[in-house]
């Protein structure tokens, strides 16, 4: 599948076509994109088209923050970006939150591969020379 975000304005837009293609799909969701191109803005768009109305944030810090839908359900956003060794993974209980049943949201993805489940769907975002971004799983 693969979806285009023509610019910020489209984002939203973006977000539903996304949802609507994921439903079903699993509750993992894992996104590859070099830094700046857009996992976080993503992120927080489909979390509003979910219905959260929390101030959504990179966890980058935290590495999780916990979200609540539009339906009282948890959504689980991941940054790794700052794990350094697996242990800390298993320290944050992190196969808890991957089989919670809930969706789990994660950036920087390919420093944990070994520890996400086998059925974690992959994202790619990719920049255009455009300002676009194409959004591919």
């Amino acid at each position: 599948m693969k979806i285009t975000i023509e610019n910020i304005d489209s984002i939203r837009h973006a977000a539903r076509e996304f949802i609507s293609a994921i439903d079903g799909k699993g509750t993992c969701f894992a996104f590859y994109a070099p830094m700046g191109a857009g996992k976080t803005t993503f992120i927080k768009a489909i979390c509003e088209e979910l219905g959260v109305t929390d101030v959504i944030t990179s966890p980058t810090f935290a590495i999780v923050n916990e979200y609540t839908d539009g339906n009282g359900a948890p959504i689980y956003h991941f940054d790794f970006y700052r794990i350094k060794k697996m242990e800390e993974l298993a320290d944050m209980g992190a196969d808890e939150y991957f089989y919670s049943g809930d969706l789990c949201l994660m950036e920087w993805p390919e420093l944990v591969e070994d520890a996400l489940p086998d059925d974690t769907v992959k994202i790619t975002i990719t920049p255009q020379e455009d300002g676009s971004r194409i959004v591919e799983f």
